[in-house]
């Protein structure tokens, strides 16, 4: 039976690459049984297998290499206890993340596919549930670049990268609403998900009934659709409650071409 294995051979064997052999060669973490001095081949010894289907074990489970090694130099099992243990936390952890990263890719496919199915230049009566918002009281005009705005939301709250997926929204006060002022929005703000967490305090929206209509187009073709909405309030004898929302379902963020854009508009209002 052969009895030393080249790193080659054992690169093979072990589905290992020939680098990561060299570098736990060179951190100490699995060293040849031998190398050859003439040719400066590293070989391995069948003993060492064993040692090697551990580290590709404990790998696999995501541990750092230098509590590895410091397993292998104090080998006990309480210590692999306890690392396991520690990983297991770990793991659960990512798990948690994970999962919170799918429900929101699921829930943006949705929105996508709700915004391109739903009929535009349509004014429909919605009831919609409460809605958590993080919100930066901040007057903006059009032609502003809203860019600016939106950073200093995400700065004001300490939204991360992990959680900036959510649906970024303008809101027109009903005061200006009522006087047919659309050029100028109050606020901006971001609807927040399960699992989102932000280091100040958020609003929460209550659940409610809106006037909703979508259309073609950004905030800039906006105010002829408030207008519509304004209208069918007045013909209903409904009573504007709140601030307007508005949100861009599909923008720049998700395709280049602006006849696809999709914008929608809210406004609460309650029955007289």
């Amino acid at each position: 039976m052969k009895e030393y294995f080249t790193i080659g051979e054992v690169s093979k064997l072990f589905k290992v690459k020939i680098a990561t052999l060299r570098y736990y060669d060179e951190i100490g973490l699995l060293r040849p049984e031998f190398i050859d001095k003439k040719t400066n081949y590293r070989y391995y010894s069948t003993q060492q297998f064993e040692r090697l289907n551990s580290i590709k074990y404990l790998r696999a489970l995501d541990l750092p290499i230098s509590e590895i090694i410091d397993f292998f130099n104090y080998r006990e099992v309480d210590t692999l206890i306890e690392m396991l243990k520690k990983q297991e936390t770990e793991v659960a952890k990512k798990k948690r993340e994970l999962e919170i990263i799918e429900t929101k890719i699921s829930r943006r496919l949705l929105q996508i596919q709700d915004a391109i199915s739903t009929p535009l230049d349509k004014i429909s009566e919605v009831k919609l549930p409460e809605m958590r918002v993080a919100y930066l009281r901040q007057e903006y005009v059009i032609g502003d670049d809203i860019e600016i705005p939106i950073t200093e939301l995400r700065n004001s709250f300490g939204i991360n990268g992990e959680i900036f997926l959510g649906k970024i929204g303008l809101s027109i006060s009903s005061s200006n609403l009522m006087a047919n002022k659309f050029d100028k929005y109050s606020s901006v703000f971001m609807v927040l998900e399960e699992g989102d967490q932000i280091e100040s305090s958020s609003v929460v929206i209550p659940e409610r009934e809106y006037l909703r209509i979508r259309f073609k187009g950004t905030h800039m073709e906006a105010a002829k659709y408030y207008k519509k909405l304004l209208s069918y309030m007045k013909e209903h004898q409904y009573e504007l409650i709140d601030d307007s929302i508005e949100i861009t379902l599909i923008d720049y963020g998700i395709t280049n071409d602006k006849e696809k854009y999709v914008t929608e508009l809210l406004l609460p209002y309650a029955r007289s």
